[in-house]
């Protein structure tokens, strides 16, 4: 590929971008105009409606006879306006009167006059009335017809019993019927409370007086609730409610239109034409348009993320915004792999449009598809964890949500980036694969097959596309695959995982895609040197992981006891050659026919260098944890290094059964550990560690004395 011409075309479609001003008011002056004014706006309404509410004065009825100082109570501070004309109906003045009308037993959170000490405060109280309404009553069903007529705010109710109950030191019965859906009648009720409150305490703190009792006795526990949270996790939180949403869904739309407009928007125009019967080629063409609408992507995130940080610098000034410039500009880099997947995406379903009104009909249920789901980030609870974070522009939301509060696990951020990279990855594929069908291009129409590739190969090797996909798919496959099978236990887990999810998928895709069998999985005989390197490689390769590799990223305790329990088969007595055959050979069988095997045929054709980089870093990437990328793609490059040299997987294997055959036998058995110098401290020894180096070099010394397969 000439990178002078994918430039020249870069630059081609973003001047050509760029002018479209429905480009521009989509990428920048939207964002730059909308968050300004829709929050700035609903902050002013809002906080304008709160001033009106709190400068009303409400109105209340009040049902039954005060106690001495009540009427006093209620009135101070002039925002409560008792209104005499509010009278119940006879019957109901009757009853009370009379006391044969009583308070229902069955009201929750009435009995105290404060939601304070209801679970969740004054929501939680409001949520334990909703879950058990009180039933209808004459007093009720003629308080409701007074608040819901808006002739009072709220009405208090003091029951028959009142009076009796604080002559005799008791506790009086009151109610108070507001109308939750008004914020007047809202209002009204929490005065209500408050001056009621302060009534009650003066009257608990008059009859302690009388009766010579302490300060407090009546409290008996003073109860003071601390919201431990910072002030910047208070604001990430509610930050983390729109902002990711909003950043995803002004991103897609930001790629939008276009992705229309250089493949449906071409098609119309009739240049497409043109450019495909231009010298360049396809891959040329596609890495250009690509990059085009990424970077204009990429802009529109960006201004989105400038755009809503001085909004909210303008809202809330000074110390009141608790979220540093960092972390707004790290959830921008969030957002690079996301936008790589929706950019392709978006290109590859736009090039089947014939015009850009088609193009428009093709993308909007995608765009809908894409953006939606973020839209869980505003739902408290929904937070990223192992299910969700391979879980497309989710995860990278729900990321976002996290990294502004200051929760984002290591190992969790590790997976949604690679889960999102690798989406990222097939959704590129795909545009790559559409752009090399011109008859696609051109308007015409082909079968999913055929685009897709998957036509049976007689005796072929795969390519990087074929491989990639099928290495994305099991990725996904496995990770969720071991979250269900997480509770039969770790040796179930562990053969459904190998032979389920690495094992069948190989030979079902060798087999169904009619592969050459030998060619593929290099099912060549080794030579005694190979074989010889392989035993030597696999025999020193877990020493200089846990001497040197572990020492520079030292994986958490959690995560060794983890390992430990695996490779002890979650504590279950078992012979040793049990061990070696679970951990040791199951997983060298069935990983090394897949990575050093499919995957690796499928690399091939990318050079030695890259094949080997990319099968040992898939091999990393597969074992879904940051603090083993490292170890296992080391150990990788040695076994990818080995068939590369050999050409046969039977040395991967066998240095791969070695390598973790002899870690769980140290593991399994602590005198063999100890005999070794890998029984004490958390690292292993100088010493062994050396020795283990000094094998190693002598094993890649005699791989390079093997005459190359390649």
């Amino acid at each position: 590929m000439r990178f002078a011409i994918v430039t020249a075309i870069i630059r081609k479609e973003l001047t050509e971008t760029l002018r479209d001003r429905r480009t521009l008011m989509m990428m920048i002056a939207l964002p730059v105009l909308l968050y300004p004014l829709l929050m700035i706006g609903f902050s002013k309404l809002q906080v304008s409606q709160r001033e009106a509410t709190a400068d009303r004065i409400s109105s209340v009825a009040v049902w039954g006879v005060m106690p001495p100082g009540m009427r006093e109570a209620l009135v101070r501070g002039g925002k409560t306006n008792i209104d005499v004309t509010a009278v119940p109906p006879d019957a109901v003045r009757q009853g009370l009167q009379e006391g044969t009308l009583t308070r229902p037993p069955a009201a929750p959170a009435d009995d105290d006059l404060t939601d304070d000490a209801a679970p969740g405060g004054r929501a939680g109280a409001a949520a334990a009335r909703a879950a058990a309404p009180e039933p209808d009553t004459p007093v009720l069903v003629a308080a409701r017809t007074l608040v819901t007529d808006r002739r009072v705010d709220a009405v208090l109710v003091l029951w028959p019993d009142v009076a009796q109950a604080l002559e005799k030191d008791g506790a009086g019965r009151i109610s108070i019927f507001y109308d939750s859906v008004r914020e007047d009648s809202l209002e009204a009720e929490r005065r209500l409370a408050e001056c009621l409150r302060d009534y009650r305490d003066a009257l608990v703190r008059q009859r302690e007086r009388e009766r010579g009792l302490a300060d407090g006795f009546s409290i008996g526990l003073d109860v003071q609730p601390t919201n431990v949270a910072p002030e910047a996790r208070r604001t990430g939180q509610l930050l983390g409610l729109f902002l990711p949403f909003l950043l995803v869904t002004m991103s897609l739309l930001g790629g939008f239109y276009p992705a229309i407009d250089l493949t449906a928007g071409e098609k119309e125009r009739g240049t497409m034409q043109t450019l495909l019967c231009a010298p360049v080629s396809s891959l040329e063409i596609v890495t250009g348009k690509y990059v085009a609408v990424w970077v204009t992507s990429l802009i529109a995130a960006f201004a989105n993320v400038v755009s809503l940080g001085a909004t909210m610098m303008r809202i809330l000034p000074g110390s009141q915004l608790h979220v540093s410039p960092s972390t707004l500009i790290l959830a921008f880099v969030m957002l690079l792999p996301v936008t790589c997947f929706i950019t392709a995406v978006f290109l590859a379903i736009a090039s089947f449009a014939k015009d850009f009104k088609d193009g428009q009909n093709f993308l909007t249920p995608v765009y809908m598809l894409l953006a939606l789901p973020a839209g869980v980030t505003m739902l408290r609870g929904i937070e990223l964890n192992a299910w969700t974070a391979f879980v497309p522009v989710v995860n990278i939301a729900l990321l976002i949500k996290s990294l502004l509060i200051a929760e984002a696990p290591p190992d969790l951020v590790f997976l949604a980036l690679v889960s999102s990279t690798a989406y990222a990855v097939l959704a590129v594929l795909l545009a790559a694969r559409v752009f090399a069908r011109e008859q696609v291009l051109l308007g015409g129409r082909e079968s999913l097959r055929s685009l897709l590739g998957f036509e049976r190969q007689h005796g072929g090797t795969p390519g990087p596309a074929f491989v990639l996909t099928a290495f994305a798919v099991v990725l996904v496959a496995t990770f969720y695959g071991s979250l269900l099978l997480r509770a039969s236990g770790v040796m179930r887990t562990l053969l459904v995982t190998e032979y389920g999810f690495f094992l069948m998928p190989t030979i079902l895709l060798v087999a169904g895609f009619g592969f050459g069998v030998r060619r593929t999985l290099s099912l060549r005989r080794p030579s005694i040197l190979g074989l010889v390197a392989a035993v030597l490689i696999g025999s020193s390769a877990w020493a200089v992981v846990a001497g040197l590799l572990i020492r520079v990223l030292p994986p958490p305790e959690s995560l060794v006891r983890a390992l430990e329990q695996l490779l002890l088969l979650d504590g279950k007595p078992a012979s040793l050659w049990v061990v070696w055959l679970l951990i040791g050979v199951t997983p060298a069988l069935c990983e090394e026919l897949f990575f050093r095997g499919l995957i690796l045929s499928g690399l091939r054709r990318m050079g030695m260098w890259p094949a080997l980089v990319g099968c040992a870093l898939l091999f990393g990437l597969a074992h879904s944890s940051i603090y083993r990328l490292l170890p296992t793609v080391f150990i990788g490059l040695l076994l990818t290094w080995l068939v590369w040299r050999t050409g046969s997987i039977w040395t991967s294997i066998v240095a791969h059964t070695l390598n973790n055959g002899i870690a769980a036998t140290l593991v399994y058995n602590k005198a063999v550990a100890a005999a070794l110098g890998a029984g004490t401290g958390a690292y292993l020894g100088w010493r062994p560690t050396l020795v283990a180096a000094v094998v190693l070099l002598v094993g890649l010394g005699l791989v390079r004395l093997v005459p190359s397969q390649d």
